[in-house]
């Protein structure tokens, strides 16, 4: 899948305003952010981009800019490979589990030390989203779980869950590199309990799940969040991100519909992480 990286160039370029384009485009499909010396880049599926809907998404806030611009241009997906490689580093969270590159040294001493290929696919720890959720799962006692990896992009969350013990992980992802990337970085990790399916929610039937693991966008969040119930054991937990932290009323207030209990949420830059049980 082709991604097209919009360029915003903005005066004043504050985080308080680039973080309000972030949350208004994640509205209409937009999955990712960086910040950029002079504003911000904003990443969509080739197949969702409108330029109409952003000028008519961004409208009422252009006026609190004394300059606003932006230029969009598509990303092949050949060439994200070239980019990670030059830009990834090896990250620790916990302070006992690293992910890293396999042209990364093997050197240190690290209980979960998990390998990413850096594709283009979303998770390599690195966003504050997958780092919250892998923060969020040291806490949880994945022996012998049945877990799903819902949007499961490079696979990291599933292949950690398998590291903690977990019995089975299906992960699903529409895309099919995304798929294709998890299924590598699982030989890359010597895990051999992940199930990838690619697709939507639509492909969740019958099984359950004790642990459900979702870090996709508010907007699927808020669209699949019945079927995901519907696949999750009584007392069993689900953990969401990528959202906002403003995103989080709207978002529990759709959980507590489904009878979902909030445990606890935490939050880095802006993004936040929270944790249901299913009651």
């Amino acid at each position: 899948m082709n991604y097209i990286e919009v360029d915003f160039k903005i005066t004043p370029n504050t985080s308080e305003l680039r973080e309000i384009i972030a949350a208004m485009l994640g509205q209409i499909d937009f999955e990712s952010f960086s910040d950029t010396e002079q504003g911000i880049k904003a990443y969509i599926p080739e197949n969702l981009f409108n330029e109409d809907s952003i000028i008519d998404n961004l409208n009422t806030i252009i006026p609190l800019f004394d300059d606003f611009s932006f230029s969009y241009n598509k990303i092949e997906q050949q060439n994200w490979n070239e980019k990670w490689e030059k830009n990834f580093d090896p990250i620790i969270i916990n302070s006992n589990c690293r992910i890293r590159a396999p042209f990364h040294s093997d050197k240190g001493n690290y209980k979960f030390d998990i390998i990413i290929e850096p594709k283009m696919s979303f998770g390599t720890g690195h966003h504050a989203t997958t780092a919250l959720m892998m923060q969020l799962m040291f806490d949880i006692d994945f022996s012998n779980k049945n877990v799903l990896d819902m949007g499961c992009g490079t696979g990291v969350l599933g292949i950690f869950a398998s590291m903690k013990n977990a019995k089975k992980i299906t992960a699903i992802d529409i895309d099919k590199w995304a798929c294709e990337n998890t299924v590598e970085n699982a030989e890359k990790n010597n895990i051999s309990n992940i199930e990838v399916k690619q697709g939507d929610a639509s492909l969740l039937d019958a099984e359950q799940f004790d642990v459900i693991l979702a870090n996709i966008n508010r907007n699927i969040l808020l669209n699949d969040m019945q079927q995901y119930v519907s696949s999750l054991k009584k007392d069993g937990c689900i953990l969401f991100s990528g959202f906002y932290i403003q995103d989080l009323s709207i978002i529990k207030e759709k959980a507590e519909q489904f009878k979902l209990t909030e445990v606890l949420h935490i939050e880095k830059d802006n993004w936040i992480a929270v944790k249901f049980i299913n009651n």
